[in-house]
């Protein structure tokens, strides 16, 4: 069951929504009429998504979605009674990967919630992907410069250097970048 933070600050309207997403299937796990303690409560509870109304007391709920889309805690989908282009940029801006416009229609509300936990989920993937890539990079910068020490200090071929790092990483059961780091730093020779 997906887990939701509610912050609305009208007690009435964030009711009426809490009502709503448990007849929809979603665990209403903590509402809140501050946008400060709303992010708290997300710290806190860890939710799967989160809605905010856009004008709340303590911290509006486009600082909230801000701080909580920096943090990477959850989704989170703006709620307001605002429909101009620049509070809806600025939501974007913040993190706030759906949007809702009150009064909006309880049909609106699941597809807006589901596409906001499925692409958090994308960005947490292509965010994997990034870091994956990075440290491939990485790696492989390493494996090039004791390749160019093997090269340069021991007059091996280009092939022999990487065959060399290659069947030191598999016969002592190491990565290859590890070999290189001791071949960069001389401990280790052919």
């Amino acid at each position: 069951m997906t887990r939701i933070v509610l912050a609305e600050d009208e007690a009435i309207i964030r009711l009426d929504l809490r009502e709503t997403l448990q007849e929809e299937g979603y665990e209403v796990i903590g509402d809140v009429g501050r946008g400060d303690l709303a992010v708290q409560m997300v710290r806190d509870l860890k939710p799967d998504v989160a809605i905010f109304d856009i004008k709340m007391p303590g911290m509006s709920g486009i600082e909230a979605a801000k701080q909580v889309s920096q943090e990477k805690l959850c989704p989170v989908v703006m709620l307001t009674a605002f429909s101009q282009r620049e509070i809806i940029e600025q939501a974007r801006d913040a993190g706030a990967l759906a949007y809702l416009v009150k009064p909006f229609q309880r049909v609106d509300l699941v597809p807006a919630i589901e596409l906001a936990i499925a692409r958090f989920a994308e960005m947490r993937a292509l965010s994997g992907e990034v870091a994956a890539l990075g440290a491939q990079l990485e790696v492989r910068k390493l494996v090039d410069r004791a390749k160019g020490v093997l090269i340069d200090k021991f007059k091996m071929s280009e092939n022999d250097a990487f065959v060399f790092i290659q069947r030191m990483a598999m016969s002592e059961r190491k990565r290859m970048g590890e070999i290189a780091e001791q071949i960069i730093a001389g401990t280790l020779n052919p």
